[in-house]
């Protein structure tokens, strides 16, 4: 099995040759993009982990790219915001196509998704590249950085599909930066995916544009996006976007009918307002959001906010209270192990019908997608 870590060149490698002739290839053609495009310039022609992108429009000296809410306009050789696409001859390029610079095996619990298929196994993949700019984003060494800064591995999107059949995951996860930056790669492989009958799952911000969210979710089964405040001016300073486009994302999805869990990571002194919290509860609930597991995540100091504290437990505590009075049917608090809120309890009786230890399933008190003790239907995709 693909160890739970980072797998280095060598280990690719060979994983990809035990799984036979049809999914061997040789070492020429996994190259880090650093051996391959260090001298490109943007007279050469474009390599091999490129592709025209799906949505952006033209001017007469410029393109501009409609994948995310940065929109940004580029003239001829200038890359977006996000690091992985540029204005080559006229025409908007992804340079994160085919090339992931992550590949793990993970626990489904681990995106987090505790009412998606638990006890599954996800193979999960990233790109690198982000259209945010979070001060605390714990994957910064790859989000942060553009292809070309990275190394890579050659997969492209039907060697996915082998890869995650061999090694028996039930779903590939789209995860780790943000996977609506490499729009064109996460279409395309989900698209094959579902045509395989392998599950699709998103880990993001949810920071894109309506239009590509909505063609993305026809063939997604599953989501946990990132609500990190619910405040435009928070979003501005501590993320670098905006949070209108996160609630379309998530009304997006749910019209659409996929599975949706949320994650609000509560950081001290710049998301731990109650009253905040409260508000952003009341949202989702109005908006039909109620069945949608919450998941409250403890902050660890990180990338530009090292001088904070971890996030006080009772704090965390609160929040999830907070959550329940509004009417969220299932509350978590995540990133304190051995919490009695990473367990599951029935929302009309109160019984504990999940229990973990970690990202390990002790007890499944589920039957046939309801409550083993009351027989409630308990929101989620069960089988």
């Amino acid at each position: 099995m693909i160890d739970k870590h980072l797998m280095n060149k060598r280990e690719f490698i060979k994983s990809c040759c035990l799984l036979g002739g049809g999914l061997a290839f040789g070492l020429s053609n996994v190259e880090t993009l650093a051996d391959q495009l260090g001298s490109y310039t943007i007279t050469d022609e474009l390599w091999k982990w490129s592709k025209e992108t799906y949505h952006y429009s033209k001017t007469s000296n410029s393109v501009i790219c409609g994948t995310c809410p940065n929109t940004c306009k580029l003239s001829e050789g200038e890359y977006g915001k996000c690091r992985s696409r540029i204005n080559y001859k006229g025409k908007l390029y992804s340079i994160a196509y085919g090339n992931p610079c992550a590949v793990h095996v993970d626990p489904i619990e681990k995106k987090p998704l505790l009412h998606f298929l638990p006890g599954t196994k996800a193979y999960s993949i990233a790109e690198s590249g982000c259209g945010l700019r979070c001060l605390n984003c714990q994957n910064w060494s790859i989000s942060q950085y553009g292809p070309k800064e990275t190394q890579n591995y050659d997969l492209m999107p039907g060697k996915v599909a082998a890869q995650a059949l061999a090694y028996k995951c039930e779903s590939v996860a789209y995860t780790y930066s943000e996977p609506l930056t490499w729009f064109e790669y996460t279409y395309d492989t989900a698209k094959l995916m579902h045509d395989a009958g392998i599950k699709n799952v998103l880990k993001s911000s949810g920071y894109g544009n309506k239009t590509p969210v909505k063609k993305l979710a026809k063939y997604l089964d599953a989501a946990n996006i990132d609500l990190k405040s619910f405040s435009d001016d928070i979003y501005k300073e501590l993320n670098g976007g905006k949070l209108q486009p996160i609630l379309t994302t998530l009304q997006t999805l749910k019209d659409e009918g996929v599975w949706l869990e949320i994650t609000n990571l509560v950081i001290p002194t710049w998301t731990d307002d109650l009253d905040m919290i409260k508000r952003m509860s009341e949202w989702l609930v109005n908006n039909k959001m109620d069945d949608c597991p919450l998941h409250f995540s403890r902050f660890h100091p990180m990338y530009k906010l090292t001088q904070l504290p971890l996030t006080p437990v009772d704090t965390l505590e609160k929040a999830h209270d907070i959550a329940r009075d509004a009417g969220i049917k299932y509350v978590y608090i995540g990133n304190v192990p051995g919490h009695k809120a990473n367990n599951t309890f029935c929302h009309n009786c109160g019984k504990m019908i999940v229990q973990r230890r970690g990202y390990s399933i002790l007890r499944n008190d589920i039957v046939e997608g309801k409550c083993g003790h009351c027989g409630t239907v308990i929101p989620g995709v069960w089988k």
